[in-house]
């Protein structure tokens, strides 16, 4: 019997080092480990590109001063950061009132934004370069900015050549049209301006391709094929009957959804009507190939919308475009 206690015990002993050394001790990687990739080491680079482009807003020695910003970033649900060479003119106000605001860039402030990226505050009074209003925390608002923060500078943490201000926010302001139907900020509508800082160029934002966390039960828009040789560029002119006009434009509404969140090669379906008779339909539609297209009119949400629709259209004329400049194609965006 205490043969077996010191065996069980021993036993025990063995069980419970295992236990916990499972947990703390470390593998051994040997070469064979690692898997053969394509990818290339290029060296400890910074990638985290592209980023959205910021006019940051603050007084310096009682005068506006606005710089524009591309290295910014959000930490947890409450702060962001702001990252600025300590060069900078502005850094100094920012410094002293622990205030500053940032500034979203669309298209069209575009230039006026990247003027004040490349000049100095220190020598060129730039307070004048945008309309722009005090906000209620007391810093310049950019009246053309589509969405403007308001910030409180809670820290500063320094690296080498750079102030790091982590900000809290004090106050939102955004332009009603690139606000959703909850009020929310619409990154579709917003279209904010992106800064890839390798090559110093400036990027739109992309299109939809999914619902996050909800991918397969909200899916967004799929990626798209690109336009072939044999690509199709058409305009497809429809006229309603006025009494089946509020049906169609149900019918039309559903079929391009679907299409274009759905269908790689359907690439454009961009309608619209004639002010002076809302019965009279232009629908621009761009599909990547014939394939695409074939596989377009056979699917079953084409199918229920031109059985649907046959008792509703007056008249229907396809013509084939060529286009000019290929390189410009209409994106669409879905909700």
């Amino acid at each position: 019997m205490e043969k077996f206690k010191m065996t069980r015990n021993l036993l025990a002993a063995l069980l419970l080092s295992g236990l916990l050394s499972c947990g703390t001790a470390e593998r051994e990687i040997h070469p064979s480990d690692i898997q053969e990739t394509d990818k290339q080491n290029i060296g400890s680079v910074l990638a985290l590109y592209p980023k959205p482009m910021t006019v940051i807003g603050a007084e310096v020695d009682g005068k506006v001063n606005w710089l524009v910003v591309g290295h910014t970033g959000i930490i947890g649900h409450d702060r962001i950061l702001v990252s600025m060479s300590k060069s900078h003119y502005t850094n100094q106000g920012i410094k002293e009132s622990k205030k500053l605001s940032v500034n979203l860039v669309s298209r069209e402030m575009l230039p006026e934004a990247d003027y004040v990226g490349s000049v100095s505050g220190a020598s060129t009074d730039k307070s004048e370069v945008f309309k722009y209003h005090w906000g209620e925390n007391g810093t310049p608002v950019i009246d053309d900015s589509p969405l403007t923060m308001e910030c409180d500078v809670v820290e500063i943490y320094e690296t080498e050549g750079f102030d790091n201000f982590v900000c809290s926010i004090a106050d939102t302001y955004a332009a009603p049209d690139v606000l959703d139907a909850d009020g929310k900020p619409d990154y579709t509508r917003l279209k904010p301006v992106l800064f890839e800082f390798p090559t110093y160029s400036y990027l739109a934002t992309g299109e939809i391709i999914g619902k996050c966390l909800n991918l397969d039960t909200q899916p967004g828009m799929c990626a798209k094929e690109k336009m072939t040789a044999d690509g199709i560029v058409r305009l497809s002119k429809i006229e309603v009957y006025p009494r089946f006009l509020d049906e169609y434009m149900k019918y039309a509404a559903e079929v391009g959804e679907i299409s274009l969140r759905t269908e790689p090669g359907v690439l454009t379906m961009y309608a619209v009507s004639e002010k002076d008779n809302p019965c009279k339909i232009t629908i621009l539609e761009t599909y990547s190939s014939k394939e695409a297209y074939d596989r377009h009119i056979a699917s079953a949400h084409f199918q229920k919308y031109k059985q649907g629709t046959l008792h509703m259209v007056k008249s229907l004329e396809l013509s084939d475009q060529t286009p000019l400049n290929p390189a410009n194609r209409i994106n669409n965006f879905i909700d």
